[in-house]
């Protein structure tokens, strides 16, 4: 208990260099050369829940059922990543990955994912209200162009910033709670602290994923690839941003 409460309120986070970023990718490939079997297994997985999800979403689009199945994507989609941290924790470790081992971790943060999941999607649905809020206030006339890059502009910008918030507080969080013993809320906000901290490098970042992510899906089987990739490269990325040595290994 003394020790709980000597911790600082977050992580601390250490400085960046536009260098960092180069360096989470050539360690998350590391990773992928050195356990293929189950990047392969992981990836698989990951296209198949995609290819689900878009094809009942394509069909069914009801609003409803939408929205019930993006929160169940958003809550499965926390545990693969945590499955796929453990890999890149096994390895750095000296041990080899076994994929009852992600199942472990998996389960031991369950709760937390949960709490993850939820916060992920009050922003999604806030997000949402705040699309239909734009369309109310920000009417927009047939062939009345300028109207419609005004439309354009302010949901750019609303879209930018859930966006930013979003990648903000998950960036660093959930390969944090898969390697140490901390709370959701602490993940989180350290998060948040670090990217703060880390406005440009980490801008590059998410640059970087948003692309990667883009070919994953434009290649489709490419997907299932770049997504193991950079959740290799993510946790490294956690590594090599927070400092948590004070919290317990989990």
């Amino acid at each position: 208990m003394r020790e709980e409460a000597e911790r600082p309120f977050v992580v601390p986070c250490r400085r960046l260099t536009w260098s960092a970023p180069w360096r989470w990718l050539r360690a998350g490939w590391r990773d992928v050369r050195r356990a293929p079997g189950l990047t392969a297994c992981f990836g698989m997985v990951i296209v198949l829940v995609s290819a689900v999800v878009s094809l009942l979403a394509w069909r069914l689009g009801r609003f409803a059922l939408l929205a019930l199945l993006l929160s169940g994507f958003v809550y499965v989609a926390p545990l693969i990543g945590v499955g796929l941290y453990s890999v890149s924790r096994a390895l750095h470790a000296g041990h080899r990955p076994r994929l009852r081992d992600s199942f472990t971790v998996a389960r031991r943060v369950m709760g937390q994912a949960g709490i993850f999941a939820l916060v992920q999607l009050v922003i999604m649905l806030v997000w949402s209200r705040a699309g239909m809020m734009l369309t109310a206030f920000v009417p927009v006339q047939k062939g009345v162009a300028a109207g419609w890059m005004e439309y354009l502009a302010i949901g750019s910008l609303i879209g930018a910033v859930f966006a930013a918030f979003t990648f903000a507080v998950s960036v660093v969080s959930l390969p944090l709670i898969a390697d140490r013993s901390v709370d959701m809320v602490t993940a989180c906000v350290s998060s948040l602290n670090a990217v703060l901290r880390n406005k440009r490098v980490m801008l590059l970042w998410g640059l970087l994923i948003v692309v990667l992510t883009l070919v994953g899906f434009v290649t489709v089987v490419g997907l299932g690839l770049v997504m193991p990739w950079l959740a290799y490269a993510t946790w490294h990325a956690a590594r090599d941003t927070l400092d948590a040595s004070d919290w317990p290994a989990a």
